[in-house]
């Protein structure tokens, strides 16, 4: 263990001691016994104690806990602190810029406890207004934590898409005549990537030479017909080589899954041909798009020209579920409004700001919700024919229920019930909770169901069968959260949900204008699940959609 190394845990120690108001006499000397063993002469981990203590500025007290982290990895008052801070908190001391007093506002004031959380709270612009940062430190926790995970080898199919795409075009600029595809886990828009997989059909050395070509800095490794490197960006990548005569079917075999391979080569061989439509029809199957060869029932369904027609981005006619100035969105309800119009030719905007539990987003008072509704008659007068439905993303309270009376209610034309706080119950409380949620009669979509937050945070410990039956029991809609951190519903899910009647709503949780964007995410996990515009609610028209959410209201009794 270097010293260094040993250092690293005083200053930790140090840090907690701050954190935890220790006392701040004790809590320096702490800190000022890091840099000290970081500075020493020999490496303290090659001198016993009486040697340590002869050390400058190093006391027996303080050599004493070094022999305890060199032998043990740390010593009695550290691991007390360890007991009482939570490991997302942490983690979070680890990030650049975020010392012991911002993290404790993070804490105690914005109630989060994990980096993941920390980073939605970023893109939902939560950060802005707390004592002691601004926009500037907001942008430099972002990337510095988009940093720490990509570090650790996995990204977001949404992170790396802009890289991919410029490196496509690079490729395709150095190898004009050849054809060049994704493939891999990136062809099936998987949510989460390890690498970002390319087919080229060119000889191993002409692909070598056009990515030596590009103007990137990176480590080309080149091995049995594939060259790996990290584009400029820091993802990593791998190029495969294919001959020309044989592309169809390598490009078959490197975008399937495991399991989907295996189930074609169960039916018989896969042939060279001169596209993947002309192999699947050899193999007596119907063309299976990239996004569903997951080796779960497609095959079954090829079998028998049973395939859905998947969800194009085209198909969506509105955005549900999104936030305003009201509560913590950075555009006012107008601009969202005239971009959901102008810019994005939809037909309508569904605004969702938080409901009056979450103080955190700066929830919505009654008061304040009957002001946006005249402010949304007004705008609905100006924009028309264009609508904006009054929705409400309602919290679901510990014990199920929803925030507002019945009365508030039954006023909106939607409410969208989410899960906010109280995230740790166990799987029999969690899946209750969101039931009753779900029998509620007002509730008519329920909001990111899981919670999970991607390369993060994992969703609640839920029977997703049992939350899927009540929503078919209940015609409750069950939204696609498409922010490319969420994801939730995940589309493992999506078939049994379909299977059960249930509409999903891919619902970008935008909190800015360009956040609308996001659906695009949403409709790629979307197709993975096998959703069709006819099961999904916000593919509706503006006139199928009002006499939806008229059929759903219910009076109060």
């Amino acid at each position: 263990m270097t010293n260094k190394d040993i250092a690293k845990v005083f200053k930790l120690c140090s840090q907690l001691m701050e954190l935890h108001h220790e006392n701040p006499f004790r809590t320096k000397a702490m800190a000022t016994a890091s840099f000290r063993i970081d500075k020493l002469p020999v490496a303290a981990s090659s001198l016993d104690l009486e040697a340590l203590s002869e050390q400058p500025n190093i006391g027996k007290s303080t050599a004493e806990k070094i022999l305890q982290v060199v032998t043990t990895g740390t010593f009695p008052e550290l691991e007390n602190l360890l007991a009482k801070t939570p490991e997302g908190i942490i983690e979070m001391m680890k990030i650049k810029g975020l010392g012991p007093k911002k993290v404790l506002i993070i804490w105690k004031d914005l109630e989060i406890e994990s980096v993941g959380e920390l980073y939605y709270a970023c893109n939902e612009n939560r950060l802005v207004e707390a004592k002691g940062f601004g926009l500037k430190t907001q942008e430099e926790i972002k990337k510095a934590i988009e940093f720490s995970i990509a570090s650790q080898g996995w990204f977001l199919y949404a992170k790396a898409l802009p890289s991919a795409q410029e490196l496509m075009g690079h490729l395709q600029e150095q190898l004009p005549l050849a054809a060049i595809s994704f493939t891999g886990d990136y062809r099936r828009k998987m949510e989460v990537l390890q690498k970002i997989e390319i087919l080229i059909a060119a000889d191993i050395d002409a692909v070598e030479q056009a990515i030596r070509a590009l103007d990137f800095e990176f480590d080309v490794q080149a091995t049995n017909g594939k060259i790996s490197f990290k584009e400029q960006n820091g993802f990593a990548v791998e190029v495969i080589a294919s001959p020309e005569v044989a592309n169809a079917k390598n490009l078959l075999l490197t975008t399937g899954s495991e399991k989907h391979i295996a189930a074609l080569k169960e039916i018989g061989e896969i042939q060279v041909l001169d596209s993947e439509e002309a192999i699947y029809k050899a193999l007596g199957l119907a063309y299976i798009e990239p996004e569903l060869r997951e080796g779960t029932n497609e095959i079954e369904k090829a079998k028998t020209n049973d395939l859905p027609h998947l969800i194009t981005y085209a198909d969506l006619k509105g955005s549900l579920h999104n936030h305003s100035t009201y509560s913590d969105g950075v555009h006012t309800l107008k601009d969202m409004a005239i971009y959901c119009k102008e810019e994005l030719g939809l037909e309508y905007l569904g605004i969702c700001d938080h409901s009056r539990t979450a103080v955190y987003a700066r929830g919505l008072a009654i008061e304040t919700v009957e002001a946006q509704w005249q402010e949304i008659d007004q705008l609905n007068a100006e924009l028309a024919p264009f609508r904006i439905f009054k929705g409400i993303e309602s919290d679901i309270l510990g014990d199920g229920s929803l925030d507002y009376p019945d009365e508030i209610l039954a006023k909106f034309d939607f409410v969208v019930a989410s899960i906010h706080a109280n995230l740790k119950m166990d799987h029999e409380k969690a899946t209750n909770r969101i039931i009753k949620a779900i029998e509620n009669p007002y509730t008519t979509i329920l909001g990111h169901p899981t919670g999970r937050l991607l390369l993060s945070r994992a969703g609640y410990p839920l029977d997703f069968k049992k939350v899927i039956d009540a929503c078919a029991a209940n015609q409750v809609v069950i939204e696609i959260n498409a922010n490319p951190l969420r994801l939730d519903l995940d589309w493992r899910w999506h078939q049994y949900a379909l299977e059960k009647g249930v509409l999903l709503s891919i619902n970008p949780d935008a909190h800015r204008k360009e956040g609308h964007l996001d659906m695009e995410y949403g409709v790629y996990v979307a197709r993975k699940g096998g959703l069709t515009k006819e099961n999904c609610l916000n593919a509706f028209g503006l006139s199928e959609i009002e006499a939806y959410f008229n059929k759903k209201k219910q009076p109060i009794i």
